[in-house]
């Protein structure tokens, strides 16, 4: 896999089927050892944060119908936005995908005549390959985030929406700090250990020098207001509002479904997000900036909007619901699947359930990886439970696995096509088919129940042909001595009336 010196290693177009990548995942002991506590640390202080406020279900579907509301009338909303972020002083772009958008970051940063920019967590700068694009302009990007930091000077790749370097303990990231600040810029102190105050005060020093030499930043943003233009970012370190305020040009590239109506709907997820993901009743830094102001921030201000897929996945009225997400990671700190797989197996910066509906529906499902995300899942129901915007998880991975198996009309480039079948899915089609005849026939199910039930001891622990795949990795549940139905019938005879 080719590596970038100041970049992360993007995920190749050709990344393996999730099978495959999560049965790799697995068998690294430290890794699961790493998820399993961090998950099981996470969710537990959100199910306490959570539970402090009496109205969260309240406010969960208050989220969900401002973000329902927004997504209905989005292209009204986006153009409010334009108008109110040109009013500030702001400048806005429109991105189609993600060459358009690198292009105009790059475009931007060259006019500045500088070749270093210093950057805020942002998954959709990740979505396009920003950090690649630019150093192949010759400009390098800095990751401030201290969990992106650690990701970065690792080559490697972030595996969490919130908690990055999730996957690394503290023992792995003391290793990364010695061996590569010093590549980078300051290097890390000598001796330093692997107490988390010596490495985030490693990260610190490491860091402030490039804030205050830096006349350029990338920014994402979590809500855009479309009645002020005013961009919203949250984070827990303050190395956002460093970035946010002291470099001479801001460049924020946002999905275009972060926008949000109103001021006072900020209201519901300030609220919301902070305990869904960081279990906070408040976001340490929560900064909001509109536009430009002579003698405070920066001078120039940009927003990239960008849909690299964004309109295609809202013409789906099933799909359109993964656009709500918020990112507070609430579904994969209680995802038995990701706890296990972790999220380099996902291929995408969008790992655990919200990246197997996501991924599929920005990107399309031809590839190997994408086909395979929709059955990344138990369908256990867990993360939409915990979701703070009522994503129905669930719901969409059906729907998506339904297309995967028979294809079907979809929404590609703004113009509908008709999809054919993914490949290996004829067996789970015939199978399908089979079952719909017979629950369409109650006479013949009673009858294949019966007779099942007869010859319960002669059933095979594991399936033959495609159902092994199955069987490989559980076993077949017995068969009763006999059918509900029967268990049924019989019991209303037996009961006195």
């Amino acid at each position: 896999m080719t590596r970038t010196h100041l970049g992360m290693p993007a995920f190749p177009p050709t990344f393996p089927a999730f099978p495959q990548a999560a049965g790799e995942a697995v068998r690294d002991q430290v890794l699961r050892a790493n998820l399993r506590h961090a998950t099981h640390t996470i969710r537990d202080k959100r199910a306490r944060a959570v539970a402090e406020l009496e109205d969260w279900e309240q406010l969960r579907a208050a989220g969900k119908a401002i973000k329902d509301h927004t997504l209905r009338h989005l292209d009204h909303y986006l153009l409010r936005l334009e108008e109110s972020v040109t009013a500030a002083g702001g400048t806005v772009h429109w991105a189609a995908d993600a060459d358009e958008a690198n292009r105009i970051v790059t475009d931007l940063v060259r006019a500045t005549g500088q070749r270093e920019v210093v950057k805020v967590k942002s998954m959709a700068t990740q979505e396009i390959g920003l950090n690649e694009a630019l150093e192949a302009a010759g400009i390098a990007a800095y990751e401030t985030d201290l969990a992106e930091l650690i990701v970065q000077l690792g080559h490697d790749r972030p595996s969490h929406i919130l908690v990055p370097a999730i996957h690394r303990n503290r023992g792995e990231i003391r290793d990364i700090f010695r061996a590569e600040m010093g590549e980078w810029g300051r290097p890390a102190p000598e001796g330093l250990g692997d107490d988390p105050r010596e490495l985030a005060e490693a990260a610190r020093l490491h860091l402030r020098e490039k804030f205050l030499r830096a006349e350029v930043a990338v920014s994402g943003a979590n809500f855009m207001v479309a009645e002020t233009g005013t961009m919203v970012v949250f984070e827990s370190e303050g190395n956002g509002r460093m970035c946010l305020t002291l470099p001479r040009t801001l460049i924020s590239v946002v999905g275009i479904e972060k926008v949000v109506p109103t001021f006072r709907d900020l209201e519901v997820f300030l609220q919301t997000l902070p305990r869904s993901s960081t279990a906070e009743r408040m976001n340490p830094y929560t900064t909001m900036w509109t536009g430009t102001t002579d003698g405070d921030g920066p001078s120039a201000f940009h927003l990239v909007l960008l849909d690299n897929g964004r309109t295609d996945t809202l013409a789906d009225e099933t799909g359109r619901q993964a656009l709500r997400c918020i990112r507070c990671s609430a579904c994969l700190n209680v995802c038995p699947v990701y706890e296990r797989a972790g999220g380099h197996a996902y291929g995408s910066v969008y790992p655990g359930p919200i990246g197997a509906i996501l991924s599929p529906q920005l990107r399309g499902s031809g590839s190997e990886i994408d086909a395979t995300l929709p059955y990344a899942s138990t369908l256990c129901g867990a993360c939409y439970e915990v979701c703070p915007v009522a994503i129905d998880i669930p719901e969409v991975l059906v729907h998506l696995r339904e297309r995967v198996a028979q294809g079907g009309p979809v929404t590609r480039e703004g113009i509908r096509v008709t999809v054919r079948p993914a490949h290996g899915h004829t067996a789970e089609r015939a199978a399908m088919r089979a079952a719909r005849l017979l629950l369409d026939r109650p006479a013949a199910l009673r009858a294949g129940e019966r007779l099942l039930a007869r010859a319960r001891r002669l059933a095979p622990r594991r399936l033959p042909g495609p159902g092994r795949a199955w069987t490989d990795t559980r076993e077949l549940p017995a068969l009763p001595a006999e059918s509900f139905r029967d268990w049924w019938t019989n019991r209303e005879r037996e009961t006195p009336q």
